[in-house]
């Protein structure tokens, strides 16, 4: 038999776990209480958690609208001899450490790498399961896309001018006061004033972002109209895809087209595309996620390049007016709104533009390494898609090099390594 003060404590101890075993399943129940409350509060953090950072496939999970291309395709030559020597120059990655562009390729999981120049192709690497006509998913270059569409519109007079108020388009926002003093420009340069909750901040401020928000939400529209104003209009440049979507909503009303329709109709039909495009819809029938969710494969989105590097002319047509061209791509006089990497790049009309040395050269750039570049210098195009991306900006290292130019870097690079893993 068990002495007594043993039975006491073996007692004790069964109570204690007890005690613990109630208190972990309370907590339990609180946490699920939190995440059902959350949940139903902002369903959309369901795919938050589910999908977590977007991937190359997780605009699968929403509604697609085909983009159709050209009934008559352009082809870019192919040079009998590809510059292969490129993937032993040494460029710049993430880390601001000189690495051999074929290192660069690999640490960067880069899917797709083309080099077009003079409308020949001199370079490409492809990764296992993509080519030239791969789909993408391209992030944020779809709000380039939001830029030529909103230059054909105003050519069309479907826009009557950028300092037009935003309300005049879209009245469906008149019930908040926000919106009572922004213009079309301050969409367009990223100055609305509107309040933005991006991913930086931790864990929790990611997953509550607006980021996530919009780019998870089934009813993005919805989501505008609880908007609040944090700045004057005009003053406070802050990159954010709402200001995307407020522009793609103002399109649809004024051209009375789906942005899928009036991007094929005036852009993707006229520059020779060979294979469709697409577009996410936050629902069926919904709007179009233009600030995140475009598909396109690297042979037509080089010819978005092309297009811009002749001024908006295809085949002796003027797809985009010459004049929308020159403005969104240069910054002469203008104060730079931000200054990113060594190259300092600002953004300007939804393009970005490098300000640093020898310049006239412009990107659209998305998340996770996508890239078209376009060198008027060297009339080169560089397209870019990536699972990762390396970081930097080695593109007009490249299209300098192959060319024949010089280039040096800004003297703050590390040494080369050999083995960079």
């Amino acid at each position: 038999m068990l002495k007594k003060p043993v039975c006491g404590l073996l007692i004790h101890n069964i109570g204690s776990l007890k005690k613990a075993f109630y208190i972990f399943l309370l907590l339990v129940s609180l946490v699920l209480l939190v995440f059902c409350v959350l949940f139903t509060w902002r369903p959309y953090l369901i795919r938050v958690v589910r999908y977590q950072l977007p991937d190359a496939n997780t605009y699968k999970a929403y509604p697609q609208v085909v983009v159709q291309p050209s009934d008559s395709v352009f082809h870019f030559a192919k040079a009998p001899v590809m510059r292969n020597d490129l993937d032993t120059l040494s460029v710049l990655d993430g880390a601001d450490t000189l690495v051999s562009f074929k290192d660069y390729l690999r640490n960067g999981k880069i899917s797709v790498f083309m080099v077009i120049r003079n409308d020949t192709v001199i370079y490409e690497r492809f990764a296992p399961g993509y080519s030239d006509s791969s789909l993408t998913t391209l992030f944020s270059v779809g709000k380039t896309m939001v830029s030529l569409m909103m230059g054909k519109a105003l050519e069309e007079h479907k826009i009557k001018s950028l300092d037009d108020h935003l309300l005049q388009y879209v009245p469906e926002l008149n019930a908040n006061p926000a919106f009572k003093d922004i213009t079309l420009r301050n969409l367009m340069t990223m100055q609305s004033g509107l309040e933005f909750i991006d991913t930086n901040g931790g864990y929790i401020q990611a997953f509550l972002s607006d980021e996530g928000k919009y780019y998870y939400t089934e009813d993005i529209k919805k989501e505008l109209l609880k908007v609040k104003l944090v700045n004057k209009p005009g003053t406070v440049w802050k990159y954010k895809s709402i200001d995307a979507f407020l522009l793609t909503w103002a399109l649809e009303n004024a051209t009375g087209q789906k942005a899928a329709a009036y991007l094929q109709d005036k852009v993707w039909t006229k520059i020779g595309s060979a294979y469709p495009a697409t577009l996410g819809l936050d629902h069926q029938d919904g709007l179009a996620n233009m600030a995140s969710r475009f598909q396109s494969t690297a042979i037509d989105l080089a010819k978005i390049g092309r297009l811009y590097l002749h001024q908006g002319i295809y085949n002796g047509h003027q797809v985009v007016p010459k004049e929308w061209v020159k403005l969104s791509l240069n910054t002469a006089g203008e104060k730079p709104v931000t200054s990113k990497g060594w190259q300092r790049t600002t953004q300007h009309y939804l393009w970005w533009i490098p300000q640093q040395g020898l310049n006239g050269d412009f990107a659209a750039e998305g998340m996770r390494g996508q890239r078209l570049y376009v060198d008027p210098l060297t009339h080169t195009i560089i397209v870019q898609f990536a699972l990762r991306g390396a970081g930097d900006y080695p593109y007009r290292k490249i299209s300098r090099y192959l060319s024949g130019l010089p280039f040096k870097y800004p003297p703050h690079a590390k040494p080369p390594v050999k083995n960079y893993q």
